[in-house]
Order: C-alpha cells, then sequence, then structure tokens
C-alpha cells in the first residue's frame, strides 16, 4: 500500500508540476497576446485618427471648391456683363463701330498670335528664342519681326 501511495503521490507531483507548466505556458501567450492587441488597438486608433483627419480635409476641400465655384459664376455673370456693356456701347457709336470693325495694324496681330503649347517648357523655350539680337553684321532671317 506505501508502494501505491508512493506512486499516486509521485503521478499527483507530476499532475500537478505539467500543470503548472501549462499555466506558466499560458501566461506567457497571454502576456503575448495581450501586447500583440495593444499594438494592434494603437494601430487601429492611429488609422481612425488618420481617417477622420482626411474626412476633415475633404470637407475643407468641398467648401473651398464650392466657394471657387461661386467666385467663377461671379466672374463668368461679370465678364458677360462687361462683353454686353462693351456691345451696347459699340452699337450705340457709329465712331466705335468703325474703329471696331476695322483690321489691327499687322505688328498688333504679330504681338497676339503665338504658337500652340503643348507644355509650359515649349513656352519658355518660345519666349527665350524671341527677341534675339542678331549676330554683328549679319541681318536677321526675319528683318522686321520678332518671336511668334
Amino acid at each position: 500500500m506505501i508502494r501505491f501511495l508512493i506512486v499516486l503521490s509521485a503521478l499527483l507531483l507530476a499532475g500537478l508540476g505539467s500543470a503548472c507548466w501549462q499555466l506558466k505556458t499560458t501566461k506567457t501567450e497571454l502576456t503575448g497576446a495581450q501586447r500583440i492587441i495593444g499594438t494592434l488597438s494603437a494601430g487601429i486608433e492611429s488609422r481612425d485618427k488618420a481617417i477622420a483627419r482626411m474626412n476633415d480635409e475633404a470637407k475643407e476641400g468641398q467648401i473651398r471648391e464650392a466657394k471657387l465655384r461661386l467666385m467663377q459664376g461671379r466672374a463668368s455673370t461679370s465678364a458677360l456683363n462687361r462683353e454686353l456693356q462693351i456691345q451696347r456701347e459699340t452699337d450705340a457709336s457709329e465712331d466705335l463701330r468703325g474703329w471696331s470693325a476695322a483690321v489691327l495694324p499687322d505688328d498688333v496681330i504679330r504681338l497676339h498670335s503665338r504658337p500652340a503649347f503643348s507644355s509650359a517648357r515649349d513656352y519658355l523655350d518660345w519666349l527665350s528664342a524671341r527677341d534675339k539680337l542678331p549676330v554683328p553684321g549679319k541681318q536677321p532671317a526675319d528683318a522686321g519681326r520678332s518671336g511668334g
């Protein structure tokens, strides 16, 4: 019977040791899981803040866009009113009608003409190429004209 009690005690001690080891392992896993949960919670909180900030920026952008559209509408209305006023003034005066119907001088037409540009670089190249001084002693290729 003593042998049985010794074996039973040994089994109980082994079971108790195994239970303690499992408890320690479970606590370690629980600590790791809590650390992961904390990291994920911080990530979610950061994401939520970023989403809220982006929503605020989007609302501000929509407000600015609405203001710009309103300003554009007012500017369009003002330009149309100005065009109508010019047309009324032109229609009211014979001298003004004659002047506005006359052909512009060649120099003025040249000043208003410019090539079509596909980029800002093309425009800057065009600007830097025009009005260059001729080489001394040589006649410019387009005498009397510049650019265009």
